[in-house]
């Protein structure tokens, strides 16, 4: 199963859409995450038009999406859980910060944002995943989105996440 991540496309404040490269590389996900800062709602709904779309609320969104999007989520697929969350403070304390949100759960992976950084770790046996921003370059060094790559055992419960950070 191939699984589109993003965060912080901070549309229409950044830029006026995802980059079309994006939506071509999408064509055969089974789904995307989006880990917050969408800011407006109108790139919530193009996505749920294509595809299935889990998405979080994050600090720079708009006071409806803040309202009708969770702060956190663990989305299942097969025997794999993914936390999503957007992220909060500095950069360097994200992964902590993602970790205590979902202390206590048992997750394969957790995929945040907010610091436009991509960055991919594995620690204490799980993945943590930030796609960086497609649109925004501030405290990043290049444009960024991500692709999770699930071997087909992940139905079964032994599971292998394939993290990919795709610089644009």
């Amino acid at each position: 199963m191939r699984i589109g991540i993003l965060s912080d496309t901070h549309i229409p404040f950044a830029a006026t859409d995802i980059p079309r490269a994006i939506y071509e590389d999408f064509k055969d996900v089974e789904l995307i995450l989006h880990a917050g800062d969408l800011v407006e709602e109108s790139i919530l709904q193009r996505l749920k038009k294509l595809y299935k779309t889990v998405a979080v609320c994050g600090n720079m969104d708009s006071p409806a999406l803040k309202k009708s999007l969770p702060q956190k989520e663990i989305i299942k697929v097969g025997k794999v859980a993914i936390g999503l969350i957007h992220g909060e403070g500095a950069p360097n304390g994200l992964r902590d910060f993602a970790s205590s949100a979902f202390k206590g759960e048992h997750l394969n992976a957790v995929v945040f944002g907010h610091s436009h950084f991509p960055f991919s770790e594995v620690h204490n046996g799980v993945l943590y995943f930030n796609p960086g921003s497609p649109t925004d370059r501030i405290f990043a060094p290049y444009n960024s989105y991500g692709i999770f790559e699930l071997d087909p055992a992940c139905a079964k419960g032994s599971c292998k996440i394939e993290a990919k950070v795709i610089r644009l």
